[in-house]
């Protein structure tokens, strides 16, 4: 954590993380504060892109998608050019839900939402067999997940 979060800030930003939904008056509770210096904390949280936002939390499967995949991506050439190409056409697909470069034999890390196994071959080759540059692609299929909500980091108190 870095050091200008003082420990009512890691407390603000656990409970926002635990429930986005806590009333200003029911974080100030939970931080020992009054409601105003409360809401500055958190407003300058925001401004300082601690918090990045607020989001549901969807359960995949009670909205129609299945199938969870993370595809390794490698690509041909690794120069600034073909790689702006890569992302941008990688960031247009709307089932792919996160989106990483990584170090290894693999380029990018895809995470991807898909209906059923159809629809995500149907993906596979309509749109990821031909984005730019692509040179090998290995998918893996989540059979269980454990822990798979991303959003709750292990801020120290």
């Amino acid at each position: 954590m870095p050091n200008e979060l003082d420990k009512t800030d890691r407390m603000l930003v656990r409970a926002l993380q635990e429930n986005a939904r806590l009333t200003s008056g029911e974080l100030a509770q939970r931080v020992n504060l009054s409601q105003s210096p409360s809401w500055r904390r958190i407003k300058h949280l925001e401004d300082e892109g601690v918090i990045t936002g607020y989001h549901a939390a969807l359960d995949r499967r009670a909205v129609g998608f299945g199938v969870l995949a993370f595809v390794m991506v490698a690509i041909d050439h690794q120069n600034e050019e073909s790689s702006l190409n890569f992302e941008e056409a990688v960031c247009a697909i709307p089932e792919v839900v996160m989106f990483h470069g990584i170090s290894g034999p693999e380029d990018f890390l895809l995470v991807i939402v898909a209906r059923d196994l159809d629809a995500y071959s149907d993906l596979l080759q309509r749109k990821l067999h031909r984005l730019p540059g692509v040179r090998q692609v290995h998918t893996h299929f989540s059979l269980q997940e454990f822990k798979g909500r991303l959003g709750g980091l292990p801020v120290p108190l």
